[in-house]
């Protein structure tokens, strides 16, 4: 156990925080959501019934999509792109997919290479694409789960208010749903920018994310090694 702990460290202090922030999520949203219904004279739901509502679904949804995008795009990005002095670029010149003998696969592959990299045809592509459609599937599935639970909380809001209710096609084409996914957007944007241009110039030592702390500003990822 000591040995699983110490060498999936990473992965399960952030399974954890997940499960954590999501169930705190979970208690304060229905706090709001009771506090909003006791202010227009409705009676307070249960824990059950709010995570399984529409108003809980379209706030989980509409963070994840921002955020699995985030890595879709930035996965993609760094095929083709590079940031000369950044640790999270390739090295300047190594730009696209790479060789075979670079990615260890068909012939060039190794004994504990994984089974779908030994092969050709379509396992190997598919294999050799899978991070970038498990980011972009997840993302599909999230941002379909935010306009689907969305227009349902939309028009509960609009019919409270005397207005007329919209389609699922009105609504992902409306301003609130757009409002409410671009202020995400722009922020997982901003976040990934800053950390690709900072880690230039600034230095945690210890990180992986980071360069050695006495590497030159300009070296890229591990050309200098």
């Amino acid at each position: 156990m000591r040995k699983v702990l110490r060498e999936q460290g990473l992965s399960i202090v952030f399974a954890l925080l997940f499960v954590f922030a999501l169930l705190g999520q979970s208690f304060a949203g229905l706090g709001v959501h009771n506090e909003n219904q006791r202010a227009h004279g409705a009676s307070p739901i249960g824990y059950w019934e709010f995570v399984t509502s529409s108003n809980f679904v379209v706030d989980v949804a509409e963070n994840w999509q921002s955020e699995f995008l985030q890595f879709f795009v930035f996965i993609l990005a760094t095929i083709w792109l590079i940031q000369r002095g950044s640790p999270e670029s390739k090295k300047p010149g190594d730009q696209g997919p790479g060789s075979d003998q670079d990615q260890l696969v068909g012939r060039f592959a190794r004994s504990r290479s994984p089974a779908w990299a030994k092969v050709s045809g379509w396992r190997r592509v598919l294999y050799s694409n899978s991070l970038l459609l498990v980011m972009g599937g997840v993302f599909v599935v999230s941002w379909w789960l935010q306009s689907v639970s969305g227009v349902v909380v939309y028009n509960a809001d609009q019919l409270a208010h005397g207005q007329k209710s919209v389609t699922w096609l009105g609504y992902v084409t409306s301003a609130d749903f757009w409002d409410r996914t671009l202020q995400n957007w722009q922020s997982e944007f901003l976040a990934v920018g800053s950390m690709v241009t900072l880690s230039i110039f600034l230095r945690q030592r210890g990180s992986a994310e980071s360069k050695p702390v006495g590497t030159p500003h300009a070296e890229t990822s591990t050309e200098g090694e």
